[in-house]
């Protein structure tokens, strides 16, 4: 059987596009890198709207260019008021929007000299010995493509089985004020100066792009979405009593929700056919962060590829410390035994911003994880933690996004 392809990526998000752009790279030594097609969904309610993506790193990074903003600086909220800011040494946060980012990487692929199909994929399954994608384009004619691997991008239809899911739910505007009302050089992580849910925990997030312009965002971590009038009025009470902004002019908005869950997702679904993005695990589990997740799974599996390597030999993106010490924070705080507001403020106000992001990505120590772990509620972690080996797994109903 021929292949139209050696390498079929479906879905044209951070993930799909991050992964068909690492391994369209030149080679050195005159190599030829693999052949890729990249499949797209046609313009129509598969393609989601514009999103932002936030990550931190240190020093300059490949998508610099591209930034909608960026900052040294991390500020929380906490519930009694408290302003706790931090600097954050080494790294910046940063933030993207996807139609710039998606713009930049097709361009990217085309100079590559890579096939971009736009097609209503149907499904994505082995038959012998390759991958079959099986879609429809815009006249709804049947297509096929046959490649060697598959790598699908696209959101799960359901949820892997877990003990504990939450889901990050949130409304965001892009608001104009006529005065005044931000800081450019620091981005409020959390501000806790709302009404809590009775289970879980909500609260603000501000990217300021000017003294004038910010992305501002209610967000809640809890089991169930709100309805939508629910969501305007949370951020609408939120920018005039916390914020105070007074006049202002809503000129975007964007709403996501992000399952938080401590099932395992599988990583390949057939022989021939691999799972990336938020749909393979990228997605952290305790913060909803995926973008920077996305692309260390892209230059792991690339590699691989191009080193002629089994995909399936690439670790997970998120190593089995990291999943645990998720598994048992989240389990703490749908049980309510460690109430969310005061947690995270302490957690801020008492270790390095720097640490907590580098914690937050898997990148610290033990040692390292071990003294933030000790800045924590030990006895209802411990609880926690010794009772998910006896809950079942159970599968949930919602549908995943992403930072």
């Amino acid at each position: 059987m021929s292949w139209d392809a050696e390498v079929t990526v479906v879905g044209a998000g951070a993930a799909g596009l991050s992964l068909a752009v690492e391994l369209s790279k030149p080679l050195p030594g005159g190599r030829v890198a693999p052949r890729v097609v990249v499949v797209e969904a046609p313009p129509g309610p598969l393609r989601p709207p514009t999103r932002t993506w936030c990550y931190w790193e240190a020093g300059a990074g490949a998508y610099d260019g591209l930034l909608a903003a960026s900052w040294d600086r991390l500020r929380l909220h906490g519930p009694d008021g408290r302003l706790i800011e931090r600097p954050l040494g080494s790294l910046r946060y940063k933030m993207l929007r996807s139609d710039r980012f998606e713009a930049a990487m097709v361009e990217r692929l085309d100079s590559y000299r890579v096939e971009v199909r736009r097609l209503t994929v149907e499904s994505v399954h082995d038959v012998g010995g390759a991958a079959l994608v099986l879609g429809r384009d815009a006249s709804g004619a049947p297509s096929v493509i046959r490649s060697g691997l598959v790598f699908d991008s696209r959101p799960p239809r359901r949820l892997p089985a877990a003990r504990t899911t939450l889901l990050q739910h949130f409304l965001g505007w892009f608001v104009r004020t006529a005065e005044p009302a931000f800081d450019p050089g620091a981005a409020t992580l959390m501000d806790f100066r709302l009404p809590q849910p009775s289970r879980g925990l909500a609260f603000g997030y501000v990217l300021p792009l000017t003294r004038y312009e910010a992305l501002v965002e209610y967000t809640e971590f809890s089991p169930a979405v709100l309805d939508g009038a629910a969501y305007e009025r949370a951020l609408r009470g939120y920018c005039t009593s916390a914020l105070r902004l007074g006049g202002y002019t809503v000129t975007g908005r964007e709403q996501g929700v992000i399952p938080m869950s401590d099932g395992r997702y599988p990583r390949r679904a057939g022989r021939r056919v691999f799972l990336v993005g938020a749909a393979g695990g990228a997605t952290r589990p305790s913060t909803g962060y995926t973008f920077a997740a996305i692309q260390r799974q892209s230059r792991h599996l690339a590699a691989a590829v191009r080193a002629g390597r089994s995909p399936a030999r690439v670790p997970p993106v998120h190593g089995r410390r990291a999943r645990a010490m998720d598994a048992v924070l989240l389990r703490a705080l749908d049980t309510g035994r460690v109430v969310g507001a005061p947690f995270f403020a302490h957690l801020f106000s008492s270790v390095p911003a720097e640490r907590v992001l580098r914690f937050l990505d898997g990148a610290t120590s033990p040692w390292e994880d071990l003294g933030v772990g000790l800045r924590t509620p030990v006895g209802p972690m411990l609880r926690s933690l010794l009772e998910l080996p006896l809950l079942p797994r159970s599968v949930p109903a919602a549908g995943p996004g992403h930072r």
